[in-house]
């Protein structure tokens, strides 16, 4: 299952920056505005500490964890809806992925130009925001415009989509996101054909020097990161990075944390499957069936469907293996229409 987030904000707040400590992929984050001018792509792995414990009890040949993917999309500016800046070509690259992790700059740094000449990091997500806004207006204004002509000869689903595009309307001209609204099965079946940028799921980095975080309300999740001081911990080994951590007084990174929340932001879930040669983690949408989940192994696995053998991986541990886990009767017999969750350790049954 590919699923990609893609990182956006003004010029010179720290998206390249960001994008090289989570892939350790370099790119340029030169001092001036739109040098990251093609996005660059980077997949990451997911940390899960489940994977590795129920790896001890395995002992396969090789561990796979899951990933997600992060887009590096150059600055969005003032005006970007009307091609100001590359904005039309920025603007089609945050169309294509599928949630949205928006950098706002809370740091001072001379040598660091910022775009708008001062440190307003509610200023800057509005610039942001309303760049969006006006591009889904447009879109909708634009199909709005061909719907009431074909609403007019009776036709049912384009009365239908008139007043969903009519409510739309409204909510943008108000300057409100339409993720802010409430819609109905219906109304979410002709949402997917409009691709608006405001719908989809955000998540937002204030890229800070320390953790204060004084902020009005934002329509997403927060999270704080000194993005420098992320990227130097990513660039040191594994054991290294562990001893800075916890000379920090820290559990984890601030990066696993984003990359978590980025992945519950897809509402997304993780299943497991294990045995001697290999121990791996999946993704697949949360409420999804099992035969769905079987078919992001392998599509003949959806297909040819027969039933699912799975336990909890924390009851895989406690059992300690597969067999105590059968004498126990942990292990549970499951059809069609068994609703994956996370955690689940799945053997797939098929024809």
């Amino acid at each position: 299952m590919s699923l990609s987030i893609g990182i956006v904000g003004l010029p010179n707040v720290g998206k390249s920056t960001l994008f090289n400590a989570l892939t350790a992929k370099k790119v340029e984050a030169s001092n001036y505005p739109f040098c990251t001018i093609d996005p660059n792509v980077g997949v990451v792995r997911v940390p899960d500490a489940r994977l590795e414990k129920i790896a001890q009890i395995s002992k396969p040949k090789k561990i796979v964890p899951t990933t997600i993917e992060f887009v590096d999309i150059a600055g969005l500016v003032r005006g970007a809806h009307k091609g100001e800046g590359l904005g039309n070509q920025f603007l089609a690259n945050i169309r294509e992925c599928d949630a949205i992790c928006e950098v706002v700059r809370n740091f001072e740094n001379i040598d660091i130009v910022h775009v708008n000449g001062k440190i307003d990091p509610d200023g800057d997500r509005e610039t942001i925001n309303m760049e969006l806004i006006f591009a889904d207006l447009a879109t909708v204004e634009k199909r709005l415009s061909k719907v009431v002509r074909e609403a007019r000869g009776g036709d049912k689903e384009a009365v239908k989509l008139k007043s969903l595009l009519e409510k739309l309307k409204i909510t943008l001209e108000q300057g409100r996101s339409v993720r802010e609204l409430l819609f109905n099965k219906d109304e979410h079946k002709l949402l997917k054909g409009l691709s608006l940028l405001t719908l989809k799921p955000i998540i937002y980095v204030l890229n800070s020097n320390d953790n204060s975080q004084d902020l009005g309300a934002w329509d997403g999740e927060v999270i704080s990161l000194n993005i420098k001081q992320e990227e130097e911990i990513a660039n040191l080994s594994p054991e290294e990075q562990k001893e800075y951590i916890e000379e920090l007084g820290l559990k984890t990174s601030g990066l696993d944390k984003l990359i978590e929340a980025s992945y519950k932001l897809l509402n997304l879930i993780t299943f497991f499957t294990t045995g001697p040669d290999e121990t791996r983690a999946w993704t697949v949408r949360k409420d999804s069936l099992a035969p769905e989940a079987a078919g992001v192994i392998h599509t003949d696995f959806e297909k040819g469907f027969i039933r699912a053998e799975i336990i909890n991986w924390e009851k895989f541990i406690e059992a300690g293996g597969e067999q105590v886990a059968r004498e126990r009767g942990f292990i549970q017999t499951e059809g069609k229409n068994y609703i994956m969750q996370d955690g689940d350790i799945c053997h797939f049954l098929f024809n």
